[in-house]
């Protein structure tokens, strides 16, 4: 029999001195609190970076693939669109590559690991973009259309179409509420839609036939959608020339390996490919400061935990001073009893994190039905705060928090092998 554990299981949770009770209580407060604000703090950085990069990509796709001498601020350089690499990129399953190996963060010369990657792609469309005038009969605004082909999977967007609904022919275009708001105009209006080509000015009127709202301002304020046909006919090239490929996969982990690949062993020497993360690395590179964020409220509320739990442990090894005595004039070692109050802290953490894990989940499944928490959408990108609850999370951040507590905690034990029993026991 473990007597540590049998003693510690005897003496938890049974003091009837009101003080040791309150002191006990909030230290399962403190842990259940910490773990709560944990488990809500990563299920919305997990959401953030997950609602936020599904509209990116949602809307640009995952890779690009252009020519070498594009102007990416503005114009495009047209390529071809019957291209031989198609074929390639469908039939691509698996790639195979050698990177070179590392030791504690350095290079090894000489020596590489070879790798194999599973390719799925789900979707390849064509694109072109053209920066525009567009007007109305009482506003202008400055746009670039981006133009899509009948390849292109609506489903994307689709979810972002607040009124009307997507382009089915060239003459149709679909601009963001933001726009329609600079405007003044609604689903059914007409617009012109000014470019100057060759110093030429070439007018155009198209009809809006949907608005959208993806909450990207950067996005949302500069770009209308119409069909590829249309921003051809205004770059006056034929209909075998577009500015692009995007590539849609349906795992997204190895997207760099797999963009360079591509441009390596599948594409013509004039083009090129690359992720939408390196071709607009504002946002994700925001999106990678809150995994900074997520890493300091983890060590916060440990500490929080952490301090309180130091005290209470603290004032249970006094309050059960004269059983410490009495079990060292019996012979039991002080790492036993040690031991004791360990098994004890254990017990106050086990609870804390049960009512943590109930709290934090609670409350991540009430915001997730609910949306209580508003955010402002210009400033965060999306209206509602988002919660994407991950269970290997959950589980790190309970073992962590328990793992960690536990062994701090036999510091403070310490004071245990100072304590003479003859002292206490004749001071009782």
């Amino acid at each position: 029999m473990n007597t540590s554990r049998f003693i510690a299981a005897k003496v938890a949770f049974s003091s009837n001195k009101s003080f040791t009770k309150w002191i006990i209580r909030i230290a399962v407060v403190a842990v259940a609190l910490s773990l709560t604000v944990m488990i809500v703090a990563f299920s919305m950085i997990s959401g953030f970076k997950k609602d936020i990069s599904d509209k990116i990509f949602g809307f640009w796709g995952h890779i690009h693939i252009t020519d070498y001498n594009i102007n990416r601020s503005i114009e495009a350089t047209p390529i071809l669109k019957n291209q031989d690499f198609l074929l390639d990129l469908d039939t691509l399953k698996k790639i195979h590559y050698q990177r070179p190996m590392e030791f504690m963060g350095r290079i090894i010369p000489g020596k590489f690991s070879f790798q194999e990657i599973d390719v799925n792609i789900k979707s390849i469309y064509p694109f072109a973009m053209v920066p525009a005038i567009i007007n109305s009969n009482e506003e202008f605004d400055g746009v670039i259309i981006r133009g899509l082909g009948e390849d292109y999977d609506w489903a994307q967007l689709e979810p972002y179409i607040m009124e009307g609904s997507k382009i089915s022919a060239p003459n149709e275009i679909l601009i963001s509420t933001r726009i329609a708001e600079r405007l003044k105009v609604g689903v059914g209006d007409e617009v012109i839609l000014n470019i100057i080509k060759n110093n030429q000015q070439l007018k155009r009127k198209t009809k809006v036939v949907g608005t959208y709202r993806t909450g990207l301002e950067e996005y949302d304020k500069k770009f209308v959608i119409a069909d590829l046909s249309k921003v051809q006919e205004l770059l006056m090239w034929d209909s075998n020339q577009v500015a692009g490929y995007e590539i849609i996969l349906d795992d997204i982990e190895n997207v760099a390996t797999i963009s360079e690949y591509i441009t390596v062993e599948i594409l013509p020497t004039r083009l090129f490919s690359e992720t939408i993360r390196d071709k607009f690395p504002n946002i994700f590179e925001w999106l990678d400061l809150q995994d900074f964020n997520g890493s300091v409220i983890l060590i916060l509320m440990i500490l929080v935990a952490l301090i309180n739990m130091i005290t209470s442990i603290l004032i249970l090894i006094i309050e059960r001073s004269k059983m410490i005595g009495t079990l060292k004039a019996l012979g039991m070692s002080n790492w036993n009893i040690r031991k004791i109050f360990l098994y004890y802290s254990g017990y106050i953490i086990g609870y804390g994190l049960l009512i943590g894990n109930i709290l934090g989940l609670g409350i991540c499944y009430l915001q997730k039905v609910t949306g209580f928490i508003k955010l402002d959408e210009t400033n965060y990108y999306l209206s509602v705060a988002p919660i994407n609850i991950e269970l290997w999370t959950i589980l790190f951040l309970n073992v962590a928090a328990f793992i960690v507590i536990l062994i701090f905690l036999i510091l403070p034990t310490y004071i245990i092998a100072k304590l003479e029993p003859v002292k206490i026991l004749r001071f009782e």
